[in-house]
């Protein structure tokens, strides 16, 4: 929408230039040419013509010059209503559009629940937002540099400009009823206040906090966050690994890829057993999905927080479980189906 604003403005103050050049070079060499004028003169007389000065060598016009006077004074007065009309009609349409861009976000975010907070869209920002999204899940950004947030504005993602570490502004954000809060601004400090204010406000919420330096880790997880994420040390481990143990690094790209709907590809996912649900009650081996969809339980993490690894076919789902599963895409979609997801 804004490139398609953007392209419109240029093309309507390219016609704008275009005929004012053109009602400068016709007034030109009509006085140079009538008038036998040399062509700065020339140029001179048409720039006092149409800025209605009418000072200087128009008073020098022969009875041809004074009607050709007219003609070029007639033109150029509708290149200038057309040239204020045109101006006006956009700047009009863009206080507006944003007006009503602003009131539609705002409408936007005061509707969401279960969603996600994202604080600060630098890279990694972006790669947690667009995880997020790409998952089906509802995704709101508060970022306080303009630039950043544009990146979110062309992705479609409701964004909040403003600081994540004032009350306000998480309130705005609907942090009363969001399902967890992602702290990823590069700065510790911040992240840290990000951190503080938030766990205030949310004493349940999961809230996970980045550290760009290992002895921030301890600091964060002190001023509440849930968990923390050293993108450095992940992606030391990550090579290591992947120059160890090759395999064992692809078969976990392959199972933390994106999600993807034309593209089957293995998938690990949690998924919770509400209480009406038809796998709440049922032993594994009972379930379709175990023996038939191919779909493999890796872990149950129960209500009272134990989690069982490996569990035997004979383990009863319950009500309030949280299933880790791995299996295809399609088939864990049914399955949250089933567990009432």
């Amino acid at each position: 929408m804004n490139g398609k604003r953007s392209i419109a403005g240029i093309r309507i103050a390219a016609i704008i230039l275009l005929a004012v050049l053109l009602v400068f070079g016709v007034g030109t060499v009509g006085f140079h040419v009538l008038e036998a004028w040399p062509w700065f003169k020339s140029f001179y007389t048409t720039l006092m013509t149409i800025s209605t000065i009418g000072a200087g060598p128009e008073s020098e016009l022969t009875p041809r010059g004074q009607k050709f006077n007219i003609i070029l004074i007639l033109l150029g007065g509708v290149v200038v209503a057309f040239a204020i009309g045109s101006l006006t009609k956009a700047v009009i349409e863009f206080e507006l559009g944003a007006f009503f861009g602003r009131r539609r976000m705002e409408k936007e975010i005061s509707r969401l629940k279960d969603h996600f907070i994202v604080c600060g869209v630098g890279r990694v920002g972006r790669r947690v937002a667009t995880e997020v999204a790409a998952r089906g899940l509802p995704v709101l950004i508060i970022e306080k540099e303009n630039e950043k947030a544009r990146w979110a504005l062309d992705h479609n993602y409701p964004v909040l400009i403003g600081d994540a570490s004032r009350e306000e502004v998480l309130r705005q954000g609907g942090i009363d009823h969001a399902r967890a809060l992602a702290s990823a601004v590069t700065s510790d400090a911040q992240n840290v206040y990000i951190v503080l204010t938030a766990r205030g406000m949310a004493p349940k919420l999961p809230i996970v906090a980045r550290a760009s330096e290992e002895d921030a880790e301890a600091k964060l997880v002190k001023a509440g966050a849930s968990s923390v994420v050293f993108p450095y040390g992940y992606a030391g481990v990550r090579m290591a690994r992947t120059m160890t143990q090759p395999n064992v690094q692809q078969f976990i790209d392959l199972a933390f890829s994106p999600l993807d709907e034309n593209n089957l590809h293995l998938q690990i996912e949690e998924i919770r057993v509400t209480q009406p649900s038809k796998l709440a009650g049922q032993a594994l081996c009972d379930t379709e999905f175990c023996h038939e969809r191919g779909a493999i339980v890796l872990a149950i993490r129960r209500s009272t927080g134990k989690i069982d690894f490996n569990p035997k076919r004979s383990e009863r789902i319950l009500a309030g479980d949280c299933l880790i599963v791995m299996g295809d895409s399609r088939t864990l979609k049914d399955l949250e189906a089933l567990a009432g997801v």
